[in-house]
Order: C-alpha cells, then sequence, then structure tokens
C-alpha cells in the first residue's frame, strides 16, 4: 500500500471516529433525559400512593416522542424578531401545545393561543420548574462559583404569569446540548398537563 492510500485511510478512520464520539455524546444525552423524566414519573407515581415494588412492575418504556419540525413560516401573534428558528411542540395526536421561539443561546416558550396551563398543575412545578431549570441554574451557579463560568453565562430562566396562567417562559445561556433536553422536557411536562385539562 502506498504512503498516499495510507495517509488516507487514516484520515478516513479519524472522521469515522469523530463521527462516533459525536453519536455516544447524543445518546448520552438522550438517556440523561430519559432517566430524569422516568424519576419525575416515579415521583409522581410515590407521590399517588404507589409503594416501589409496584412502580418496578410498571413497564419503564417511555414513548419515542415524535420529532417536532421546524415551522417554515410561523404565524403567532407578534412573532418575535430576534429568534432564529420556530419550534411547534405537538402531543403525539397533533394537538398544538406551544412554540419554542429559539435563538443563538436563548429560547422563549409561548402556549398556543386556546391553551391555558396553569403553573399548579403536575408536573409542571415538580419536574419542568424543580427537576429542570433549578437543576440547570444550580448547575452553573456553582460552575461560577468556582470560576469555570462567567455569570453572565448562567443559565437563567423567567416564568411570566397571569395570576396562575403560564403565559410565556423565557430561557438564557442555554447551550445545542440543554437545547435538546428543554425541548423533550417542556413539550413531555405540557403533553401531561394537557391530559389533565381534557381528562
Amino acid at each position: 500500500m502506498s504512503q498516499e492510500a495510507e495517509v488516507e485511510k487514516i484520515k478516513r478512520l479519524v472522521d469515522f471516529k469523530k463521527k462516533l464520539e459525536k453519536r455516544v455524546d447524543e445518546l448520552k444525552s438522550e438517556l440523561k433525559e430519559l432517566q430524569t423524566m422516568l424519576e419525575a414519573v416515579n415521583s409522581m407515581l410515590l407521590e399517588k400512593g404507589f409503594k416501589r415494588a409496584e412502580i418496578a412492575k410498571v413497564p419503564a418504556a417511555i414513548e419515542a416522542l415524535p420529532k417536532e419540525e421546524v415551522a417554515a413560516e410561523p404565524s403567532p401573534p407578534q412573532p418575535p424578531t430576534e429568534y432564529e428558528n420556530v419550534i411547534p411542540l405537538k402531543t403525539i395526536t397533533g394537538e398544538p401545545l406551544a412554540n419554542l421561539y429559539i435563538s443563538e443561546d436563548s429560547l422563549r416558550v409561548m402556549p398556543a393561543e386556546d391553551k391555558n396551563f396553569n403553573v399548579n398543575t403536575p408536573p409542571f412545578p415538580q419536574f419542568l420548574v424543580e427537576r429542570v431549570l433549578v437543576k440547570m441554574q444550580e448547575k452553573d451557579n456553582e460552575l461560577a462559583r468556582t470560576g469555570q463560568l462567567t455569570p453572565n453565562k448562567i443559565f437563567s430562566y423567567n416564568i411570566i404569569q397571569d395570576g396562575d396562567i403560564m403565559r410565556e417562559i423565557t430561557i438564557r445561556n442555554v447551550d445545542a446540548e440543554r437545547l435538546r433536553e428543554l425541548k423533550s422536557s417542556i413539550r413531555w411536562t405540557l403533553e401531561k398537563m394537557y391530559e389533565k385539562m381534557t381528562s
């Protein structure tokens, strides 16, 4: 084998290695999201009076979340111009839940016009706020405390309410990995809240 062919082979192997590493990182991130959701479901079952042994009998499979498509032409009332992408979040049956407005490092969640999500409805306070948003903020606060993150890069969120009704969530300093986790966590939370609203 010539030296050029050998070099080309090594380059292909290096490229393949990079792709594998990226995929492993994606799968780790997805597994982490699913484990967080599973913990939330377990704690909700415990709140309802289930015992640990009974929880173990409940199938642990989590439904595959359908991939949301990026809307080509969003039509919300007064769409924010500083956001690059709009992702509609829907139930498995296609019922609109909310729109995610995504920019380089921030995220804005606006419920569908016909949805009045009460901030006290599970799993919003226990899962989305306490286990996802608060945990991300605490992690960044600790990184900033140890000098690994500048204060202006700390993850932050703001829930805008009209009484108990959630009107908007603004989230700042979001990276690609957190965006994936937030997207699936928010969709799952809103779908569970919608199920409670319609049951």
